[in-house]
């Protein structure tokens, strides 16, 4: 992960920038290589011209021996040059896809769906790397050496290589020019389809029982298809162009040596030359040749390239920071407000509309109302998860982005309405994924949140492993775990979104004593609750209606008032 002083926007330039100096070994070791590639033709050239007419044996050995150190030279720096690229590719994997990942992930916080996968785009760059196709574009500037070479046989043959390398050109600029739209399109398609799976496959539990398994999966096929056809119109046409280059090139090759054998009856050039001249040819319009027959990989890789620029260049600049005290658990909300994304500015609906209040340190407030009031929303906008449209939240006076993630992270709790345990075992997830957190810590949590024995119970405890193929949770133990993970640090800002919606009893009690226990030591928790049981502990009320505060104060004046209609909840029940 990129430190705070480095821009984000300029993380991929740079990675490349530092694989200048590869590339640049890369092109000696390629001069080196397309030089010693005139060994074999040379050699022909030889054994035709000077062994058989001379019908020397130590000179056909002596040329042997030469042609053979050449050959594990050409060998070597092949190797050489493709290793460099094969470790730039690593090099350029180690250096964006920290970042990658991390803008990936952030991006799910915005309210756009976002479809551009920076992981996926940097794997195709880094697959293309030591692929068969870059190695071409670093053997193009070497084919002048090889007309050179076919001129000093004769201008004829010269100018013959020189026609059909701009036939060839033509072909490989024509095959770009019809292919690219369809490659582009193609790309763009497959990552809507790939969101659509992922989507499908996270939401099974309710598509299956509800017969939607049927529907989504013809909504994908028909996706699929679609996909497939543009993908496989531009196939066909670089397919056809593929096919076009490598009959010419052959043709090519049959046209050099019938001119060749022509100025050889013609006492121009002799029989060695004939085949060298024609080997050398081929051996120029090679390059093109390849870039050609991974013209797909070549789009693709370049659609990656431009999509990774784009999205580190459009992605948020962090502002600078200093190092803030540590939080004492002051919470300001002025003037927060939220509309309905995804229309037009005045016609937006409020979602949360001028939310004030404040909280002191060992304040706990319930925000209740009824479903769709704005809870979640406000939730998230208390976390820093949504920014509002207009106001702020601070903490002991500064905004939430006056902290890094990492500095804030420490002194925040957070349990979403919608929870999902990353992939690890159980103390991983308490701990926050930290590679030093201390083991009392966690199951102080663990204690806190009343799920240490729920855990003890497990076949490998702590160290029971989360994720595919793996032990599954219940909706209540999954709930708790997170609470646990809220908990976890005693952090001195804590926002549970409906703590208690899959709890039984006894994790209503649990949940109650970690909100007790949070205030004691002076933390300030805001609990969105849509059942009674998860405002027990707390000491203040606010309810939303509509996306407004209602009413805001301490729980037995709210709770006196008319609060039925408002928020839903049983007043006798509270």
């Amino acid at each position: 992960m990129a430190n705070d002083t480095e821009a984000v926007g300029t993380i991929y330039k740079h990675a490349l920038g530092r694989l200048r100096r590869t590339f640049v070994m890369v092109a000696f070791f390629s001069a080196a290589v397309n030089i010693l590639m005139l060994t074999g033709p040379m050699f022909m050239l030889q054994v035709y011209d000077r062994v058989l007419s001379s019908g020397s044996l130590p000179t056909l050995q002596a040329l042997f021996a030469i042609v053979v150190v050449l050959f594990l030279f050409l060998g070597l720096y092949d190797f050489l040059r493709t290793r460099l690229l094969s470790r730039a590719a690593y090099r350029l994997d180690q250096a964006v896809g920290p970042a990658a990942h991390d803008l990936w992930m952030r991006s799910a916080l915005l309210a756009k769906p976002v479809t551009v996968r920076p992981l996926n785009d940097l794997s195709v760059v880094r697959g293309f790397l030591p692929g068969p196709a870059m190695l071409g574009m670093f053997d193009l500037p070497w084919i002048p050496l090889y007309l050179g070479v076919v001129f000093v046989v004769h201008v004829w043959l010269g100018w013959l290589t020189v026609a059909g390398l701009v036939v060839v050109a033509a072909l490989a600029l024509a095959n770009q020019w019809t292919t690219r739209n369809h490659h582009a399109k193609a790309m763009g398609m497959d990552g809507s389809e790939s969101f659509f799976v992922e989507q499908s496959r996270r939401n099974a539990e309710s598509l299956v029982p509800l017969g939607m398994a049927g529907r989504v999966t013809t909504r994908w096929d028909s996706m699929h298809r679609e996909g497939l056809a543009v993908g496989q119109v531009g196939g066909d046409r670089a397919e056809g162009f593929t096919a076009a280059s490598k009959a010419f090139r052959l043709l090519l090759q049959s046209s050099l040596l019938g001119l060749g054998g022509y100025l050889a009856l013609q006492q121009e050039i002799s029989a060695g030359m004939i085949v060298a001249a024609s080997i050398i040819a081929g051996r120029a319009l090679a390059p093109v040749d390849a870039v050609i027959g991974q013209w797909r990989n070549v789009v693709r890789a370049h659609e990656a390239h431009k999509r990774l620029h784009k999205i580190f260049a459009d992605a948020p600049k962090a502002p600078p920071r200093i190092n803030m005290p540590d939080p004492q658990g002051q919470l300001t909300v002025a003037g927060v407000t939220k509309y309905v994304p995804g229309l037009r500015a005045g016609e937006r609906p409020p979602i949360l509309d001028m939310i004030n209040f404040q909280l002191e340190p060992g304040d706990a407030v319930g925000v209740i109302g009824p479903s769709a009031s704005g809870k979640s929303t406000l939730a998230r906008i208390l976390v820093g998860a949504m920014q509002p449209d207009h106001g702020e939240v601070r903490l002991d006076g500064a905004t939430l982005a006056q902290w890094s993630d990492t500095d804030l992270g420490r002194h925040l709790g957070y349990l979403p309405q919608k929870l999902e345990l990353i992939a690890g075992s159980i103390r991983d997830n308490i701990a926050r994924f930290d590679p030093d957190a201390d083991d009392n810590a966690v199951i102080e949590a663990a204690r806190i949140a009343g799920v240490h024995d729920m855990i003890l119970q497990l076949p490998d405890g702590y160290a029971t492993s989360l994720g595919f193929d793996s032990a599954q949770l219940s909706g209540g133990q999954l709930q708790r775990v997170g609470l646990a993970r809220a908990v976890y640090g005693m952090p001195r800002y804590v926002v549970l979104d409906e703590p208690n919606s899959n709890l039984d009893a006894a994790g209503d009690d649990a949940l109650s004593s970690a909100i007790m226990a949070l205030r004691e030591r002076g933390s300030t928790v805001v609990v969105m609750a849509h059942r009674p049981s998860a405002i027990a502990a707390v000491n203040k009320v606010l309810v939303l209606h509509g996306g407004r505060i209602a009413e805001f104060g301490p729980k037995e004046d709210v709770l006196q008032k008319s609060v039925r209609p408002v928020a839903g909840l049983p007043k006798e029940k509270v």
